[in-house]
């Protein structure tokens, strides 16, 4: 059998632990709160990236991406190659009244074009703001947060490696004809000695330049003995 007043009891028992406790409420917007990476707040565009394949608009189940464009003809790259053609986007919008935040558009796009912004602070006052044209979200893209880092051990990535090697190739351009230039103003080196010269052949050149230069006409035999007087 209940005791009369124990359900007040305990309820005021609750109170009184909840009283002594300290709050843990977030003073919003004064604390901003503190986000997961992967938080679904807005979508960015990277307008680079997007080749108008309309696979987004397709799969979108709500039906909020709005998508325009035209396609140009492309010159042949090669003399007598074949033009082609390709789409040039004109409009990208994405409407948020619409939007349910599953993120279908993203998982589907083949070209990493959209991504997930932890930004959630863009209501309006009029609805038919919430309809972000691609310059708006191209603005997102800033506050999309880096990928996370790689595992140690892996593999370079080939996009990176690829743009490395090119930088490197280009410093190495650049750093070639500055090198050509020095050479050029450089004073000319004395010309090395002759690997073949040994030490006696230098002794002996040493010796004939010390020794005196005979007389054109005269034989080596007459040159090295003493000349006779004429008689006394």
């Amino acid at each position: 059998m209940a005791i009369p007043g124990s359900g007040l009891a305990k309820g005021l028992a609750v109170t009184l632990r909840t009283m002594t406790k300290k709050s843990v409420t977030a003073q919003y917007p004064d604390a901003q709160p503190d986000l997961p990476p992967r938080t679904r707040g807005v979508i960015g565009l990277f307008e680079e990236n997007c080749t108008v394949c309309m696979l987004c608009a397709r799969e979108c189940p709500d039906w909020c991406i709005y998508i325009d464009s035209h396609k140009e003809t492309v010159p042949a790259a090669t003399p007598g190659g074949r033009e082609r053609s390709r789409n040039v986007l004109d409009r990208f919008a994405i409407d948020f009244s619409l939007c349910m935040y599953c993120g279908i558009c993203i998982e589907v796009c083949p070209f990493d074009a959209l991504f997930w912004s932890p930004e959630f602070e863009y209501a309006e006052t009029d609805i038919r703001d919430l309809t972000h044209e691609r310059d708006k979200l191209r603005e997102w893209m800033w506050t999309v947060p880096a990928p996370p880092a790689l595992d140690p051990g892996a593999e370079e990535p080939k996009e990176i490696a690829a743009a490395r090697k090119t930088a490197e190739k280009l410093a190495a351009q650049q750093q070639a004809p500055a090198a050509q230039q020095q050479t050029a103003t450089a004073e000319p080196a004395a010309p090395p000695a002759a690997s073949g010269t040994s030490e006696p052949h230098a002794e002996e050149q040493a010796r004939a330049a010390e020794q005196p230069t005979r007389p054109a006409g005269e034989s080596k035999q007459q040159t090295d003995q003493p000349k006779q007087e004429g008689p006394e």
